[in-house]
């Protein structure tokens, strides 16, 4: 429950307010398929209480504080106090009713509009589109005739290269509509100072692969095109991901990863499906000084609808709509590989989508090693993966004592990334 909380300080607040003394008429709904919701009054700085109320399903939060943080301290605290068994079934009263009706009303609003909505113009949709096609593929010969350039300067002395000479590369991609482009453009700047070069040279030659493909976008396979127009940054709406057949599983939520990206924080939620298998990638953004979305917790198992982005690995995801969500399973009901399983399915997500650079890993048995002067995650075949980063290492090494672990990480080209392990049957991020 204290994973929701935009901030530390809401944590403590929300603790501090975690005891049925502060609070009457509190109770909650709902069981088995229905999650319910919980409800409580809690007395504030005026003279009427605070009304919170939460909708498990999402979670949905509603409180009459003054508060802007998502959930409030108020919210938190009635999570904490129904996670611990502290309060009693019964009928919500009649303003949680009503707040419920509401949500609901507003629902089904936006689904008449969008049943209601006339099909857009097909004419001019197409003009649009062709013009936006003209203008990335413009913008893709320049880029191929730019890499052409760095190739015959050399990559010795890329290092030395300023931020402008990666930057004016990417600006022209951006006015030229192929953002996606752009972005891996700019990351050069990164690999060229601090890996060797052959990593620059992989990554111009995905570059230029990226630019073959989409000069064949027409005779490519469906879900290749889709890859291509994704890594060049094509738009989608989310109206069209959510239009696509939803998967619903129980979805356990291995982890998540925050990185700044350029004036925005991304927010990476990974998950694994517990019946299909099936790994999924939930984005969120947040401009500066605003909250990311924290509907999805680490550890738990969410009953939810996953609709995907169109593409060859298909892993990027929405959440269609949530059912529920539980605490976190048992290690014995977590499905998890060896390294050698595991990369196998790196490889056929990677055959499906050259350019990915991300794929969610369960290494079952690993301990940590050190070999060659870089830390490693060994099974118990023999078979190892070497880690990006020491920075969580120490904490999975503290906390396994030298025993085998099941470990959830993130594979990328520089190593693995640590998310969570399960240590006596309990699931702890790193």
């Amino acid at each position: 429950m204290l994973a929701l909380a935009p901030d530390a300080s809401s944590q403590k607040a929300g603790r501090g307010l975690a005891t049925l003394q502060k609070w009457h008429d509190i109770g909650h709904d709902g069981g088995g398929e229905q999650p319910g919701g919980v409800w409580g009054l809690c007395k504030g700085s005026g003279s009427k209480p605070y009304q919170t109320c939460v909708d498990l399903a999402e979670p949905a939060y509603r409180c009459s504080c003054p508060s802007r943080k998502f959930p409030c301290k108020h919210a938190l605290a009635l999570l904490l106090l129904w996670s611990d068994g502290k309060l009693t079934a019964g009928e919500p009263p009649e303003w949680v009713r009503e707040w419920r009706d509401s949500r609901a009303a507003r629902v089904e609003r936006a689904k008449t509009r969008q049943e209601n909505a006339g099909p857009a113009d097909p004419a001019a949709a197409a003009r649009t589109a062709k013009r936006r096609a003209t203008r990335v593929t413009a913008g893709l010969d320049e880029l191929d005739t730019w890499l052409a350039d760095q190739i015959r300067a050399g990559l010795a002395g890329a290092g030395q290269h300023g931020y402008k000479h990666w930057d004016s590369m990417a600006a022209r991609l951006v006015d030229a509509q192929a953002p996606a482009a752009a972005s891996t453009v700019k990351g050069l700047a990164g690999v060229a100072v601090g890996q060797p070069a052959d990593a620059l040279l992989t990554e111009l030659a995905l570059l230029r692969m990226l630019v073959a493909g989409h000069r064949r976008l027409d005779d490519l396979p469906p879900a290749l095109a889709a890859t291509v127009r994704q890594h060049v940054g094509y738009p989608i709406s989310t109206e069209e991901v959510l239009a696509t057949p939803a998967t619903r599983d129980r979805w356990l939520v291995l982890g998540r990863q925050d990185e700044a990206a350029d004036k925005l924080t991304v927010r990476r939620v990974w998950l694994h499906g517990r019946q299909t298998g099936r790994p999924a990638l939930v984005l969120s953004f947040a401009a500066p000084g605003q909250a990311l979305s924290a509907d999805l917790v680490t550890g738990t198992v969410v009953d939810a609808d996953l609709c995907f982005y169109p593409g060859g690995a298909a892993l990027r995801a929405l959440v269609s709509q949530q059912h529920g969500f539980t605490a976190t399973p048992g290690t014995g009901e977590v499905s998890a590989s060896t390294v050698a399983a595991a990369l196998d399915g790196y490889a056929a997500a990677l055959a499906a989508d050259p350019w990915l650079d991300r794929w969610p890993m369960l290494l079952d048995e690993v301990v940590v090693t050190l070999a060659d002067g870089q830390w490693h995650l060994i099974d118990a075949a023999g078979d190892a993966l070497p880690l990006h980063s020491a920075a969580e290492l120490w904490v999975l090494v503290a906390l396994a004592g030298g025993r085998p672990v099941r470990v959830a990480a993130v594979w990328t080209p520089t190593g693995l990334q640590l998310m969570t392990a399960w240590l006596d049957g309990k699931m702890v991020a790193l």
